[in-house]
Protein backbone atom coordinates (compact mmCIF):
# COMPACT_ATOMS: atom_id res chain seq x y z
CA UNK A 1 0.00 0.00 0.00
CA UNK A 2 2.37 2.30 0.77
CA UNK A 3 4.47 1.83 -2.90
CA UNK A 4 0.87 2.73 -4.29
CA UNK A 5 0.65 5.84 -2.24
CA UNK A 6 4.06 7.09 -3.14
CA UNK A 7 3.46 6.63 -7.08
CA UNK A 8 0.13 8.73 -6.30
CA UNK A 9 2.07 11.59 -4.97
CA UNK A 10 5.22 12.19 -7.10
CA UNK A 11 3.45 12.75 -10.46
CA UNK A 12 1.42 15.23 -8.61
CA UNK A 13 4.45 16.86 -7.09
CA UNK A 14 6.35 16.68 -10.30
CA UNK A 15 3.76 18.82 -11.88
CA UNK A 16 3.56 20.90 -9.25
CA UNK A 17 7.16 21.65 -8.97
CA UNK A 18 6.63 22.14 -12.72
CA UNK A 19 3.87 24.83 -12.31
CA UNK A 20 5.68 26.71 -10.16
CA UNK A 21 8.72 26.76 -12.39
CA UNK A 22 6.66 27.48 -15.62
CA UNK A 23 5.28 30.77 -13.36
CA UNK A 24 8.04 32.28 -11.55
CA UNK A 25 10.82 31.57 -13.14
CA UNK A 26 10.46 33.99 -16.25
CA UNK A 27 9.63 36.72 -13.41
CA UNK A 28 12.79 35.75 -11.74
CA UNK A 29 15.09 35.79 -14.83
CA UNK A 30 13.43 39.79 -15.26
CA UNK A 31 14.72 40.28 -11.61
CA UNK A 32 18.28 38.21 -11.94
CA UNK A 33 19.86 38.89 -15.28
CA UNK A 34 22.32 36.29 -15.19
CA UNK A 35 19.60 32.93 -15.56
CA UNK A 36 19.51 31.66 -18.69
CA UNK A 37 16.36 32.10 -20.51
CA UNK A 38 15.72 28.48 -21.54
CA UNK A 39 14.53 28.75 -24.96
CA UNK A 40 16.44 25.72 -26.27
CA UNK A 41 14.75 23.09 -23.62
CA UNK A 42 11.15 24.45 -23.67
CA UNK A 43 11.68 24.74 -27.53
CA UNK A 44 12.29 21.04 -27.59
CA UNK A 45 9.75 20.48 -25.08
CA UNK A 46 7.08 22.04 -27.54
CA UNK A 47 8.52 20.00 -30.57
CA UNK A 48 8.86 16.57 -28.01
CA UNK A 49 5.53 17.29 -27.85
CA UNK A 50 4.24 17.78 -31.21
CA UNK A 51 5.93 14.66 -32.19
CA UNK A 52 4.66 12.63 -29.20
CA UNK A 53 1.15 13.84 -29.26
CA UNK A 54 1.56 14.61 -25.36
CA UNK A 55 -0.46 18.02 -24.52
CA UNK A 56 1.07 18.63 -21.01
CA UNK A 57 4.28 19.16 -23.26
CA UNK A 58 3.31 21.52 -25.59
CA UNK A 59 0.68 23.04 -22.97
CA UNK A 60 3.78 23.85 -20.75
CA UNK A 61 6.11 25.14 -22.86
CA UNK A 62 3.36 27.69 -24.32
CA UNK A 63 2.68 28.96 -21.17
CA UNK A 64 6.25 29.16 -20.53
CA UNK A 65 6.94 30.95 -23.52
CA UNK A 66 3.82 33.59 -23.22
CA UNK A 67 4.91 34.51 -19.71
CA UNK A 68 8.12 34.96 -20.74
CA UNK A 69 7.83 37.31 -23.64
CA UNK A 70 5.42 39.25 -21.41
CA UNK A 71 7.77 39.29 -18.66
CA UNK A 72 10.62 40.40 -20.69
CA UNK A 73 8.64 42.80 -23.43
CA UNK A 74 10.06 40.35 -26.22
CA UNK A 75 8.09 39.99 -29.88
CA UNK A 76 4.93 38.48 -28.98
CA UNK A 77 4.76 34.59 -29.99
CA UNK A 78 8.02 34.69 -31.75
CA UNK A 79 9.68 31.91 -29.74
CA UNK A 80 6.86 29.70 -30.21
CA UNK A 81 6.89 30.54 -34.27
CA UNK A 82 10.63 30.50 -33.98
CA UNK A 83 9.80 26.87 -32.81
CA UNK A 84 7.36 25.62 -34.99
CA UNK A 85 9.25 26.51 -38.04
CA UNK A 86 12.35 24.38 -36.82
CA UNK A 87 9.79 21.25 -36.30
CA UNK A 88 8.50 21.80 -39.63
CA UNK A 89 11.44 23.35 -41.54
CA UNK A 90 14.51 20.98 -39.74
CA UNK A 91 13.28 18.19 -36.95
CA UNK A 92 12.15 15.79 -39.14
CA UNK A 93 15.51 15.77 -41.32
CA UNK A 94 17.47 15.54 -37.75
CA UNK A 95 15.53 12.27 -37.45
CA UNK A 96 18.31 10.41 -39.35
CA UNK A 97 20.24 10.66 -35.95
CA UNK A 98 17.98 8.15 -34.29
CA UNK A 99 21.02 5.86 -33.33
CA UNK A 100 22.83 8.77 -31.63
CA UNK A 101 20.66 9.54 -28.75
CA UNK A 102 22.27 12.87 -28.11
CA UNK A 103 22.97 14.37 -31.66
CA UNK A 104 19.15 15.17 -32.15
CA UNK A 105 18.55 17.06 -29.30
CA UNK A 106 21.94 19.27 -29.14
CA UNK A 107 21.41 19.74 -32.64
CA UNK A 108 17.69 20.65 -32.03
CA UNK A 109 18.60 23.10 -29.05
CA UNK A 110 21.42 24.93 -31.49
CA UNK A 111 18.96 25.63 -34.28
CA UNK A 112 16.23 26.81 -31.35
CA UNK A 113 18.42 29.39 -29.86
CA UNK A 114 20.24 30.58 -33.15
CA UNK A 115 16.86 30.97 -35.06
CA UNK A 116 15.20 32.63 -32.06
CA UNK A 117 18.61 34.73 -31.94
CA UNK A 118 18.50 35.57 -35.34
CA UNK A 119 14.60 36.35 -35.76
CA UNK A 120 15.33 38.81 -32.62
CA UNK A 121 18.01 40.47 -34.74
CA UNK A 122 15.73 40.58 -37.48
CA UNK A 123 13.11 42.32 -35.51
CA UNK A 124 15.42 44.58 -34.59
CA UNK A 125 16.29 45.61 -37.73
CA UNK A 126 13.00 45.91 -39.45
CA UNK A 127 11.57 47.40 -36.81
CA UNK A 128 14.55 49.62 -35.47
CA UNK A 129 13.91 48.57 -32.10
CA UNK A 130 16.18 47.60 -29.50
CA UNK A 131 15.04 43.88 -27.30
CA UNK A 132 18.11 42.26 -26.34
CA UNK A 133 21.79 43.30 -26.47
CA UNK A 134 24.55 40.66 -27.56
CA UNK A 135 26.70 39.94 -25.02
CA UNK A 136 28.30 36.59 -22.97
CA UNK A 137 24.49 36.21 -21.34
CA UNK A 138 23.67 34.51 -24.27
CA UNK A 139 26.47 32.55 -25.17
CA UNK A 140 25.42 31.62 -21.30
CA UNK A 141 22.00 31.22 -22.21
CA UNK A 142 23.15 28.69 -24.97
CA UNK A 143 25.73 26.21 -23.14
CA UNK A 144 22.77 26.20 -19.70
CA UNK A 145 20.41 24.83 -22.22
CA UNK A 146 22.79 22.18 -23.84
CA UNK A 147 23.75 21.04 -20.52
CA UNK A 148 19.77 20.24 -19.66
CA UNK A 149 18.93 18.98 -22.85
CA UNK A 150 22.17 16.58 -22.35
CA UNK A 151 20.97 15.61 -18.71
CA UNK A 152 17.81 14.94 -19.38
Amino acid sequence: MRKHNRTLKLPFLLWTFTVIFIIFYPMLISIYVFLPLLIGVMGYLLILGIEKEKKSYVFAALVYFINLEINLSLPFFLTIISSLLIYVLFFHSLLHFRKCKLCTPIITVILLDFFYLGSLLAYDFIFQDTTIMLDNILLYSLVIDLLIVVVL
